[in-house]
């Protein structure tokens, strides 16, 4: 199943990277540069999707529209995209 969350990232004064998702609560991540910081954004959104999903009652939000999202200047937002195969068995 795939899923696409954007994710507004922002440069620090240290010239690294910062990032979270507006629809998942809690999930951010950083680099040292822009593709760090997405390469790992990536990873923090596979794992916060993988553990929602392991719920019970799994509750993933909806996907904001790039469009609505509260921007600052010099921010920049990038659909980040996470694959997450199922196999058999696994919700049990």
């Amino acid at each position: 199943m795939k899923f696409i969350y954007p994710a507004i990232f922002h440069k620090t004064e240290e010239g690294t990277y910062e990032g979270y998702f507006p629809d998942l609560e809690c999930c951010s991540a950083r680099g040292d540069t822009l593709d760090e910081a997405v390469g790992n954004a990536n990873e923090a959104a596979t794992d916060w999707i993988t553990l929602e999903l392991s719920e019970e009652e799994p509750d993933l939000p909806y996907i904001t529209d790039v469009a609505d999202l509260p921007l600052k200047e010099g921010d920049v937002v990038r659909q980040i995209s996470v694959n997450i195969r199922f196999y058999e068995g696994w919700d049990e």
